[in-house]
């Protein structure tokens, strides 16, 4: 009898099952892929760019690639000439700094990423941090500069290639952010004076690009010196990407302060939190946390802007890698420079979009 009845249901089990094309591999792509002509004719299309460019490439760029060759046997060859990168590589991240104090600023970029990369767990955002710092700060300071501890002093005109390129973006961005945050909070202010200085400055520099800022910076504001007082150039470009930077951060954070319910204002007020405890404790760490994919998009593009500075005639990681090509023995390769230099600017970028999605999700209280 129980024979029968497990045969009954398994014939009714049979009889609902969806077909195979319903589910599976099958029935994914023919929902998501094949739903449709329009969406079939597209996916045949795609599949077919995709056939005919990712093949070529993959050939071109490892199977026929040299690495460790001349520039003679690359151009003989009809693969990616990698060899300009293997055979330029110091020069392309160091730029002119002297070739035998190299390791220099290797151990300060080395430096600066375990900072950056002990800084981003949040069980470490304590006091010791800023020490931590500051103390980070001077070392890399003193193996770029030298003239202490019996290290040989450097020129900061010979300072090039990624460290300039890291020196530019991450104390950029890091002095930017507060700074536009000052900003907002005094555009928001009630007395006329502060808020029209910050109108002012913000609708000011964000209705010019980054180049006549730089241009400014580098050609302009010298002409206002004093005979014979200079201003490093390096410190020039540093601080127009952080003015740039930071009026456009003041109206990612304006947008956020606009977003706070007022009743948060009035419960600061009732317990009898002036305004610079009412921001610091209550509505800052509110709004910022609301902005936070906005200003990530604000401070990725501040950091790929950093490589305008080459039309200053600063040697960052563009610049030299532009050196290089300039090389006649190297003149052609253009696909494999850029193509490296894109890698590390991708690497950069999406380090700092992976933190943000992670920040975002820490901070998220609605879980």
């Amino acid at each position: 009898m129980a024979t029968m009845k497990e045969t009954t249901h398994g014939k009714a089990a049979e009889m609902i099952r969806p077909p195979a094309t319903s589910i599976g591999v099958i029935g994914w792509m023919r929902a998501n892929l094949f739903n449709g002509w329009f969406n079939s004719i597209l996916t045949i299309l795609v599949v077919y760019l995709l056939w005919s460019t990712i093949p070529p490439f993959f050939k071109w760029a490892f199977v026929d690639s040299l690495w460790f060759s001349t520039s003679e046997q690359c151009k003989a060859g009809d693969g990616a000439c990698w060899s300009i990168i293997t055979a330029n590589i110091r020069f392309i991240l160091f730029g002119f700094y002297p070739h035998e104090l190299q390791w220099r600023p290797l151990l300060a970029v080395v430096l600066l990423i375990l900072l950056l990369y002990f800084s981003q767990n949040r069980n470490y955002w304590k006091k010791y941090l800023i020490y931590v710092w500051l103390v980070g700060l001077f070392t890399m300071g003193l193996l770029l500069k030298g003239g202490l501890f019996g290290l040989e002093a450097v020129d900061s005109d010979n300072w090039g290639g990624l460290p300039l390129t890291l020196l530019l973006s991450v104390f950029g961005l890091t002095a930017a952010y507060p700074f536009g945050i000052v900003l907002a909070l005094g555009r928001q202010s009630e007395m006329p004076v502060v808020k029209s200085f910050c109108v002012v400055y913000i609708e000011l520099i964000r209705g010019v690009p980054l180049i006549s800022m730089l241009f400014m910076s580098s050609v302009v504001f010298p002409l206002f010196l004093p005979e014979g007082v200079t201003f490093n150039k390096i410190l020039r470009a540093q601080i127009a990407i952080i003015l740039f930077t930071a009026a456009y951060i003041a109206e990612v954070v304006r947008g956020g302060l606009q977003g706070m319910n007022k009743g948060q204002y009035e419960a600061a007020e009732s317990l009898g939190l002036n305004y610079f405890q009412t921001m610091r404790l209550i509505i800052l760490p509110q709004a910022l946390k609301i902005v936070i994919p906005p200003s990530v998009s604000i401070l990725i593009s501040a950091f790929k802007d950093t490589s305008l500075v080459v039309i200053i005639a600063l040697y960052d990681l563009l610049k030299t890698t532009q050196t290089t090509l300039s090389d006649p023995k190297w003149m052609g390769f253009s696909a494999e420079a850029y193509l490296f230099v894109a890698l590390i600017y991708f690497i950069c970028c999406y380090a700092m979009s992976n933190y943000s999605r992670r920040l975002e999700k820490e901070l998220d209280t609605n879980l």
